[in-house]
């Protein structure tokens, strides 16, 4: 791609994410994207087939400035739940200008065939961007996580952060209030329950659910 292309691609993205903060998602077609920017219809239709490819550019880009974010309290803080509390927090401030078509997100997010959703093969490196940042958050922090959930654990945080953010895009409190509360109660309940897993007593128990999952996803 030509630096005049790149140019041109990144002037689609710029525009229709500004216009997805303003208008909202269905308000904004591939034709108005094309005006606002103004280039032909066919130039947008070159770099992205539909608004769901420029949904996946939206989720590269959280994802990236969700990392820049929380990094910063991940290197200073040492406490897993502060950490957790961090990282949420951080998703949940990068995410706020684009709340009002969270649905609309929510419905391509949840379609494992869409190509923008999370969950979906094209979406992978952003995918594992997100996770590597629950990786960090638990590198070296306190309470250690147990060897036998060193491997899933990040993902596992990771899927849970999406619930949050499913449960985030319906909230209708002032703020996203409710959302910020369960997320905060959540993180230091994860390093209780990481305290626990420690034990002879509960230890089977995670080491068995943790088998499930990974059957799941197999």
């Amino acid at each position: 791609m030509t630096a005049k292309s790149e140019q041109t691609r990144q002037l689609v993205i710029d525009t229709a994410l500004g216009m997805f903060r303003e208008r909202g998602f269905e308000k904004t077609t591939m034709r108005a994207i094309a005006q606002e920017a103004s280039i032909s219809l066919g130039s947008a239709y070159y770099y992205f087939e539909s608004k769901d490819d420029l949904v996946q550019e939206l989720y590269s880009r959280i994802q990236l400035e969700h990392r820049a974010t929380a990094i910063n309290a991940i290197r200073t803080e040492s406490s897993l739940s502060k950490r957790l509390q961090a990282v949420f927090a951080a998703g949940f401030t990068v995410m706020e200008p684009y709340h009002d078509f969270g649905t609309a997100f929510l419905q391509t997010a949840i379609s494992p065939s869409n190509t923008a959703s999370p969950f979906h093969e094209a979406s992978s490196d952003s995918r594992e961007d997100a996770i590597e940042l629950f990786r960090l958050a638990l590198d070296g922090a306190s309470p250690a996580t147990p060897a036998s959930l060193r491997q899933d654990l990040p993902e596992l945080l990771w899927l849970g952060y999406m619930a949050l953010v499913f449960f985030w895009v319906n909230d209708r409190s002032e703020n996203q209030y409710r959302s910020k509360a369960l997320a905060n109660g959540i993180a230091p309940l994860i390093t209780r329950l990481l305290t626990l897993a420690k034990l002879p007593i509960a230890r089977k128990v995670v080491e068995d659910a943790v088998s499930l999952i990974r059957k799941a996803r197999s």
